[in-house]
């Protein structure tokens, strides 16, 4: 089971700890790539014209900053970096033992900055998009794409690949091949904010109650107690089954 997940804008900083060590970060073959981003974006964020680059409001000068300081800034573990609407629903620190060592086997966050992160990676707080044109990096979901195969596609392993990812963090890997035929997109109907929390609520849901199945099917059969759910075969061969899910009341 992989379980993708997007990361927040939001992040938690801390005002002491250890620094980013890479060789520590899973995907250790990835920290070349990561240092080119950490240098490019550093570069950009001492510049005049780092808000309108990096796309946020000029009044996130603080969250701008701190991306000169990721190399000397206290790392942070990823499963209390994010917060917002999403991270709220998974709620990591109110799971129990056994769902807390499934979250850190199933769950990787896709990271503009980092490529692919596990929940007891520990980075600094940054500000980053996958829609950023990075100067001396290029469009990161571009960048990301080629070097992102390899790790992905081990991670992914034998199980399903449950895509709780927006179409922004999704560009920068796609499942292909025989990989295409266990990826499930997890839609929502409604509201952006529904949807985040509703895809939340589904990880939560994947680590709690164990699901491990072989088949989209096999998820929205475990699934169904806490959702009401629908599942769509793929339009044509390499796109994903897509499982619609709406909380319970």
């Amino acid at each position: 089971m992989l379980v993708l997940l997007p990361p927040s804008e939001s992040k938690t900083p801390r005002s002491r700890g250890k620094v980013y060590e890479p060789s520590s970060v899973s995907a250790p073959e990835l920290a070349d790539a990561r240092a080119a981003v950490i240098k490019a974006v550093a570069a950009v964020s001492d510049s005049p014209d780092a808000a309108r680059v990096l796309g946020v409001s000029p009044n996130l000068g603080d969250e701008i900053s701190r991306n000169t300081r990721l190399l000397t800034a206290p790392a942070v573990p990823v499963s209390a970096l994010y917060t917002g609407v999403l991270f709220d629903a998974l709620d990591l620190p109110s799971l129990d033992a056994a769902a807390s060592r499934r979250a850190n086997r199933w769950l990787l966050v896709q990271s503009a900055l980092f490529g692919a992160l596990r929940m007891k990676d520990k980075v600094p707080p940054y500000r980053l998009s996958m829609a950023v044109n990075l100067p001396d990096v290029g469009p990161l979901a571009g960048y990301w794409k080629p070097l992102l195969e390899e790790p992905m596609t081990a991670a992914a392993g034998k199980g399903l690949i449950v895509d709780c990812r927006s179409s922004t963090y999704a560009a920068a890997w796609t499942p292909s091949g025989q990989f295409a035929q266990r990826w499930v997109q997890i839609k929502v109907p409604g509201a952006t904010h529904m949807a985040k929390h509703t895809r939340g609520l589904v990880a939560r849901a994947i680590c709690e109650l164990g699901l491990d199945p072989r088949r989209p099917h096999g998820l929205a059969d475990a699934l169904a107690d806490r959702f009401e759910v629908s599942l769509e075969e793929p339009a044509k061969p390499g796109k994903p089954w897509i499982l619609s899910a709406t909380a319970r009341g």
